[in-house]
């Protein structure tokens, strides 16, 4: 069985988890908002007010709820699987540095799995279709997700965690890279093509995740991934561009088009039991 190393590392991510994320968040957001600005990679259909107050205060209130019913967050159950000895880092003596990076791809691999299946499963597709009813895609986007999601999501997790057992370092950068991609690829961003192409091969950049968020339905069943690019290529859901271009294509859901149902936060809280899946 592994025995606890880097002690000190292990007990600073414990004390400081909710710190350190949120710190890392800040500096994402205020960062991508300002390249938002300064180099928009589309206008917006509807003003950048309504949308984030909306997306926003859904962001807040499933915060709030998340750190009621599970206080002790993603870094305090992987602190419960080690206590208990629970997961397969767990059962394994690796060196700490290798662990971590193992765990924290192991992680990531979960993710695009459990985005895959919010989009398979029609039950799932209801709760996640409030993320793509966003009528543009800008870093808001990112955070935009259901209540019932969020849930089930840390639910998924949760499991995912149990069954690794990985290192709290690995847990607290796999949830920065989480939290900090998601903003990053969803920003409403003009990269230069030689940096876009060059990160592309490794990482999910805004012109891969907008093809995502295309109307069209084979687009939108495509580049799942968050962080990495790589799992999209090997499993063959990735597309370079959409069709129409980025300039040109349509952001959201062929049925749901109306912003005062898709851009408020009565509307996205209802969103998932109204319509056909």
């Amino acid at each position: 069985m592994r025995v606890m190393e880097m002690t000190a590392i292990e007990d600073l991510v414990l004390q400081r988890e909710a710190l350190l994320r949120l710190g890392s968040f800040a500096a994402i957001f205020v960062t991508m908002a300002l390249s938002e600005v300064l180099a928009p990679r589309r206008p917006l259909s509807v003003p950048r007010l309504q949308r984030w107050t909306s997306n926003i205060s859904l962001l807040v209130l499933n915060s709030l709820l998340l750190r009621l019913l599970f206080p002790a967050a993603a870094v305090g159950i992987a602190y419960t699987a080690a206590e208990a000895g629970w997961g397969l880092f767990n059962q394994v003596n690796l060196p700490y540095w290798l662990e971590v990076i193992l765990a924290v791809l192991l992680l990531d691999l979960a993710i695009y799995l459990q985005h895959l299946l919010m989009h398979r499963v029609p039950l799932l597709w209801r709760l996640h279709r409030v993320h793509h009813a966003d009528l543009d895609i800008d870093l808001t986007t990112g955070s935009r997700f259901h209540t019932l999601e969020i849930l089930v999501s840390m639910l998924i997790k949760a499991a995912v965690i149990f069954i690794l057992g990985p290192a709290l370092l690995a847990v607290l950068i796999f949830e920065a890279l989480l939290s900090g991609m998601a903003l990053f690829n969803h920003a409403n961003v003009r990269l230069p093509g030689t940096i876009d192409r060059l990160l592309r091969l490794l990482l999910i950049t805004p012109d891969v995740h907008r093809v995502h968020h295309s109307i069209l339905r084979h687009e939108t069943n495509s580049n799942y991934g968050f962080n990495l690019s790589i799992w999209d290529r090997a499993f063959g859901t990735y597309i370079a561009q959409p069709e129409e271009g980025h300039s040109a294509m349509t952001i959201g859901i062929p049925e749901f088009r109306d912003p005062r149902q898709v851009d408020r936060l009565r509307g996205m809280l209802a969103l998932p039991f109204v319509g056909k899946t």
